[in-house]
């Protein structure tokens, strides 16, 4: 016997879903109101929740991701009298089970319910693994625990699997965790940078080649691609994957077999593959940069990571996981935090994530070098400025704390796209200014390539002082 949920302000439609979960057998609780159906769906588990959308209090689509958020996780049937494209569209992007609009017949009704239960069923004899191996995944917040429920998903398929998020954020971090806990586990994990190939031997590192297939070819080399054979291929930066490479590419991911440069005969290598990204592959394909079949083939599931700003309640974790790493690695003694200093790390944006956060970690511990406490003063002089700037910004239009000045909101509002590039534009320069116009430290602070990190040089026309 099932709970369920009414969260409808029609009287009518509440007494006609009562009615109907009652004759299949399951217990029934009614709101007419969002607040009053979300005070009931946080004190009590609910298996299924069938969501208004116009309420009197509220769009109840904008209470989904809440409602999903509770403990019992319940499955959201969206019912409504005003049903639109856009509406059942994000409705399923935030994880409804169902969009159903008022005057369906009940059977149109019953029968989602009916699979909600059924699915839920399967899902409470599903045994996951005893311990999920997260080795240097650090945090607790319900933004990465999304992450690891796809995770636990992933490792328990053979699927391809695209990883998606900002620089920094902890990609191949995630794709080694889904071949540490896949049954590929005691093969190898094969890392291909696409970024990195070298445009003229693509071929030859991704499949191999005989002696004697070209110049310089004075011994058989066996391709990234065989090496995989029986674990997995991680591809780090798809979308750097040179477009003539990505059909013959396709062909390997359909049939599993390819042919080495020089050979007479194909060879099979039985790989899983996983590939990440911080580039937006749709927007790639409607250029004509990347194929959308090799997408459709790489996507069968996506986990998308969230960047730091998004989870600020991992930040004191993060640090210190990674402070006593780093003082270990140095020789020295495990650093204590000033409050000052968790303070500021918590108030910056980390436009470089997790990894930004890593380096400016190295640098405070290095600054501070035998002192046993780090202070704000120990921090990249970058980030200093920024939080700064960010104070004297907060002061100058009154708002009641330093935190809040990263989050502005005055009017009129900028358009987004401007925004993001007066920020970026400011974060390269506060980025050169502070690793000396060295563009090795300046690329390993950001995370960004030497390449990308250049067309940003150009794009925001900044050029070294004479």
């Amino acid at each position: 016997m099932a709970d369920t949920l009414i969260i409808d302000d029609d009287e009518g439609m509440r007494y006609t879903l009562s009615v109907l979960v009652k004759q299949l057998g399951h217990n029934v609780s009614c709101a007419c109101s969002l607040q009053e159906g979300i005070q009931a769906a946080s004190s009590k588990d609910f298996d299924v929740v069938f969501l208004d959308v116009n309420l009197p209090d509220g769009n109840g689509l904008s209470a989904l991701p809440r409602l999903k958020s509770f403990p019992s996780q319940p499955e959201i049937i969206i019912i409504t009298g005003y049903g639109n494209p856009d509406g059942a569209a994000l409705a399923m992007q935030t994880g409804a089970w169902d969009y159903i609009e008022k005057g369906a017949r009940l059977k149109e009704i019953s029968l989602p319910f009916t699979r909600a239960l059924e699915y839920r069923e399967e899902k409470r004899k599903y045994i996951r693994p005893p311990v999920l191996n997260r080795e240097g995944i650090i945090g607790s917040s319900a933004k990465l625990q999304e992450s690891l429920d796809l995770l636990v998903q992933a490792s328990g398929s053979d699927a391809s699997v695209l990883i998606t998020g900002e620089t920094g954020t902890g990609k191949e971090l995630f794709a080694r965790a889904v071949h540490r806990n896949s049954m590929r586990r005691d093969k190898d994990l094969v890392v291909v940078d696409c970024a990195a190939l070298p445009e003229n031997l693509v071929e030859s590192v991704l499949f191999g080649h005989e002696k004697g297939s070209f110049t310089g070819a004075d011994r058989a080399e066996e391709g990234l691609i065989k090496q995989a054979d029986g674990g997995t291929l991680f591809l780090d930066e798809v979308g750097e994957l040179p477009l003539k490479i990505q059909k013959a590419f396709l062909r390997v991911l359909q049939e599993h077999s390819f042919r080495p440069i020089g050979a007479r005969k194909e060879i099979h290598s039985n790989f899983r593959v996983v590939s990440a990204t911080n580039q937006d592959l749709d927007f790639m394909v409607s250029r004509g940069r990347f194929r959308q079949d090799l997408l459709f083939r790489l996507q069968s599931m996506i986990i998308r990571l969230p960047a730091l700003r998004e989870r600020p309640q991992d930040i004191g974790e993060l640090a210190r996981y990674y402070a006593d790493k780093l003082c270990v690695r140095y020789g020295l003694k495990a650093k204590d935090f000033s409050p000052e200093f968790l303070e500021a790390l918590k108030k910056y944006p980390w436009p470089g994530n997790v990894r930004e956060l890593i380096n400016a970690l190295e640098r405070s511990i290095s600054m501070a070098h035998e002192l046993s406490t780090l202070f704000p003063i120990h921090l990249p002089p970058h980030i200093r400025a920024a939080l700064a700037r960010v104070s004297i910004q907060t002061r100058g239009t009154g708002q009641s704390t330093e935190a809040e000045g990263f989050e502005k909101r005055r009017a009129p509002l900028p358009n987004l796209q401007t925004l993001l590039e007066t920020t970026e534009r400011q974060y390269i320069q506060d980025l050169v200014s502070f690793a000396g116009w060295d563009i090795k430290k300046a690329c390993s602070v950001s995370g960004l390539s030497r390449s990308r990190f250049y067309e940003r040089l150009k794009k925001h026309q900044i050029q070294r002082p004479v």
